[in-house]
């Protein structure tokens, strides 16, 4: 068992390191990937922004809250699951408003995925107070968060399936594979919502439908997301 220094504000810490490595991240794609952020630029305006950052906000303390409000100690959270989520949904109505069919997802992809690696490690040295910490296990690599309790290292596991997605796509990307350049922000979306479908049976939420909780609801509407645009993208004929 490893036992971990926690505090809670090293959450903020790990908070702040996110949004730092996330803003180098879209640095880079701006210098790099110009074309694809001058693409977003022309196809939007400041209602696409607004309605992102208003739906990414919203969706956090929804999403969060409803989870948390049914511990035996509720508690208002936010949530970066119900932040993506969020922000999807307001941006596709959005887009539906103004009659925008393409995907604008892609410049975000790399910043995205880059905060979720970096605050995880945020979430795991915030310890028990975070309440996103794993259920008991005996595995050599469980953590003390400070109780005494072996625990699986959830943050880790989401951080680390995270970081290979990224190596991944990077590669991907700078080689001009096609499901990169056109469906990078959906292969994000439905990584993200298959890995963190998996790591939510390893948390202690309180079940919603079953054995599933309200994270595990969200991700197959995620994955669902995420398939049905890569579907619609391959019955439509490529022109060039």
């Amino acid at each position: 068992m490893i036992a971990i220094p926690t505090s809670l504000w090293l959450h903020y810490a790990g908070d702040a390191a996110a949004w730092l490595l996330a803003f180098l991240g879209a640095r880079w794609v701006y210098r790099h990937r110009r074309q694809s952020v001058s693409t977003l630029a022309a196809q939007t305006e400041p209602g696409y922004f607004l309605a992102l950052a208003a739906g990414g906000v919203l969706g956090a303390w929804l999403a969060g809250s409803l989870n948390s409000l049914r511990f035996a100690f509720p508690t208002p959270s936010h949530s970066i699951a119900g932040a993506l989520a969020g922000a999807i949904v307001a941006v596709e109505i959005w887009k539906w408003r103004v009659g925008l069919r393409q995907s604008t997802g892609g410049p975000f992809v790399i910043p995205l995925t880059i905060g979720i690696v970096a605050g995880r490690w945020g979430c795991l040295f915030a310890g028990l107070g975070d309440g996103t910490y794993g259920t008991p296990t005996s595995l050599p690599w469980a953590v003390d968060l400070g109780d005494h309790i072996g625990r699986h290292p959830v943050q880790l596991y989401e951080s680390l399936t995270m970081a290979v997605f990224l190596a991944v796509y990077w590669r991907a990307l700078i080689g001009e594979r096609g499901w990169a350049v056109r469906h990078g922000f959906h292969a994000f979306v439905l990584v993200y919502a298959v890995q963190r479908f998996v790591w939510e049976f390893l948390k202690p939420y309180p079940s919603l439908l079953g054995p599933l909780n309200l994270f595990h609801l969200l991700m197959i509407g995620l994955a669902a997301y995420a398939l049905a645009w890569i579907a619609r993208d391959a019955r439509r004929p490529v022109t060039g």
